[in-house]
């Protein structure tokens, strides 16, 4: 009965095992998918970080120092787009909006715009309602860029987690195998196994 019992529970451990072997792969490959993905549509936007050339300096200290580990390089990662959209994009819009969002700047211009469509202050408010709908754009874009990047990073820790995981059902099932030959034997036999362990 014993043996029964170690040598169901063995083979249960070993499908185990395969299950999450073949969940590690799957975590692996999509966590490699991710990456490169990200990598491959942020490189395509030709995007530089700031440096003290290109206005890093003129930023709030708080937003320096987000921006400052990545200064002047290609921005390629998904930290590196949250730093941008969120320490220089979002900066720059709360500046030109006087901290209003696009919502309310919108409603402002569209109002302007019925009123009085030929005023400058329409004009302007109009441009400034474009100029934060492309920044929302493309800050709502690289923060779904770090997202992804999140996600990847996390299927690459689940991979890993889950290769360990088959690996110690694998030596469990071996060892239980092995329990089950042991408990299998006639008592003096047994006992010889033992000495010899």
């Amino acid at each position: 009965m014993r043996t029964a019992l170690d040598k169901l529970v063995s083979w249960i451990g070993l499908a185990l095992a395969a299950v999450l072997l073949v969940a590690g792969g799957l975590l692996t490959w999509a966590s490699t998918f991710v990456g490169n993905e990200v990598h491959t549509q942020l490189s395509q936007q030709n995007i530089t970080m700031p440096d003290a050339e290109t206005g890093l300096t003129a930023l709030p200290q708080a937003d320096q120092d987000a921006l400052a580990p990545y200064a002047g390089q290609p921005l390629t990662t998904g930290p590196q787009a949250k730093a941008y959209a969120d320490h220089y994009i979002a900066v720059h819009m709360a500046s030109a909006s006087e901290g209003k969002t696009y919502s309310e700047v919108s409603s402002a211009a569209l109002a302007a715009n019925k009123a009085a469509p030929d005023a400058p202050e329409t004009e302007a408010l109009m441009g400034l309602r474009q100029t934060l709908f492309m920044g929302s754009t493309l800050r709502g874009l690289l923060l779904y860029g770090y997202a992804f990047a999140t996600v990847g990073t996390i299927a690459g820790y689940a991979a890993w987690a889950a290769f360990g995981g088959a690996f110690l059902f694998l030596v469990l099932g071996f060892l239980g195998f092995r329990h089950a030959k042991v408990a299998g034997l006639a008592a003096p036999q047994r006992q010889q196994v033992a000495a010899l362990v």
